[in-house]
């Protein structure tokens, strides 16, 4: 008998993308090559893209019936598995378009949803990507009953929503209210981390910006932290915090939050908004733009839009312009909601000194230089202040250890006599 092999892998996925201009002038061909991206950052490959010119989305189908013509062709033609719309359709219009097409058609919300089913790895991230899903599953459910049966792999299916194709609406709404309060669990925890950090308060740098444009990069390179780190979109979701120490004293937490895109589903900015309020607490926004990208200036937009949702509108905000080294147009870069801005390159560690002297020094804001002397029974108070303020000379003396330092406000209650 003859040995036999068999192909395990999962087959790649071939998408045909699906977008309607309108007549104001948008970003449609921007955002179609973001939606490749987001494709190929899911395991799947594009084979056609489509644009529309309409003056309005088609209530029914989304496309109008020639568009649907050309699709179902290049569906045949191309051997497409899947049909991908730019903008979240609605039940009726998805239903329409499968209908039409006999093809699966899934929109952009899912698409991004898929991708963040991948990459969440930790408790908290699976169980907002569940609560995204069956929110989402839950406002589309009118008009799907005669396709809750069908069962297969490929995106939209996977990760913590995919047993749930074909619940009703009451056991989705009965694990929605379960989801919700394993996050307030998680909430709770959080809250307790962040409060140990208020207790003992060094400045926190909450790293965001458009995805893909370098932020885990230069965690990396700042602290060593070994988050993943590709050329694709979402590469990273969980937030990850790592500490910085500057040699002459004084710490940073850097704070990985998930990138922002534009038309990010509102079922994620209301699943993800706990993770994304990292940099609601934090004392600065660091604000990660890739300036070699031709779409920086509305992608910045897209970043400020969601930090505006979010309520985030009074922190400093310092704007890194990253991958200089991919700029050649010697471009003057600004950005006018930043309080500072610096030009570096993560991968290769260009004014990354700089970036630091910044964030000292604006992490130095609301900071005393005082001195005292200290008994030698009151040590802990000394190691205290090494670890939240910045030495400026110590020194052993008889009577006991001279301190002069720049501390927070919060410790201005251990010394007397300020110097300024």
């Amino acid at each position: 008998m003859e040995n036999s092999t068999f192909e395990t892998a999962e087959k790649e996925e071939r998408l045909i993308l699906v977008a309607v201009a309108t007549s104001d002038g948008d970003d449609t061909v921007q955002s179609l090559d973001e939606l490749e991206e987001l494709g190929q950052t899911a395991g799947a490959v594009t084979v056609a893209k489509v644009v529309q010119n309409r003056e309005k989305v088609h209530p029914g189908t989304y496309i109008g019936k020639g568009k649907i013509e050309e699709v179902r062709s290049l569906v045949l033609s191309t051997n497409a598995d899947t049909v991908v719309c730019d903008d979240e359709l609605s039940p009726a219009q998805n239903h329409n378009l499968e209908e039409a097409l006999n093809v699966k058609v899934i929109d952009r919300t899912v698409l991004i949803l898929d991708i963040f089913a991948k990459r969440a790895s930790t408790s908290e991230g699976k169980l907002q990507v569940e609560l995204a899903q069956l929110r989402y599953r839950l406002s589309h459910l009118t008009g799907e009953r005669s396709n809750l049966s069908r069962l297969g792999g490929g995106i939209g299916t996977r990760g913590p929503g995919e047993q749930k194709l074909e619940m009703d609406r009451r056991i989705i709404k009965q694990r929605i209210t379960q989801v919700r309060k394993e996050l307030v669990q998680v909430k709770h925890t959080r809250e307790l981390t962040r409060k140990k950090r208020q207790e003992n308060p060094v400045p926190v740098v909450a790293i965001t910006g458009y995805t893909n444009a370098g932020k885990s990069t230069l965690l990396n390179k700042l602290t060593g932290a070994g988050v993943l780190s590709e050329n694709k979109l979402f590469a990273t979701l969980d937030p990850v915090t790592r500490k910085y120490e500057f040699e002459n004293g004084g710490e940073l937490l850097f704070t990985d939050t998930v990138g922002f895109i534009r038309k990010l589903p509102h079922h994620l900015v209301q699943a993800f908004r706990g993770t994304l309020e990292e940099a609601k607490y934090a004392d600065i926004i660091l604000h990660v733009a890739d300036c070699s990208n031709p779409d920086m200036d509305a992608q910045m937009f897209t970043v400020y839009e969601t930090l505006d949702k979010l309520g985030i509108g009074d922190k400093k905000i310092i704007t890194a312009f990253n991958k200089i080294d991919l700029e050649n147009s010697g471009a003057v870069f600004k950005d006018l909601r930043a309080d500072k801005t610096v030009m570096i390159s993560a991968r290769n560690g260009t004014g990354l000194e700089e970036l630091l002297e910044v964030l000292k020094e604006v992490a130095k804001e609301g900071k005393r230089i005082v001195e005292k002397t200290f008994s030698y029974n009151e040590a802990a108070k000394v190691n205290e202040i090494h670890k939240t303020g910045q030495i400026i000379e110590e020194e052993y003396r008889n009577e006991g250890i001279y301190i002069k330092a720049q501390v927070p406000k919060e410790y201005m209650y251990m010394f007397e006599n300020p110097v300024k």
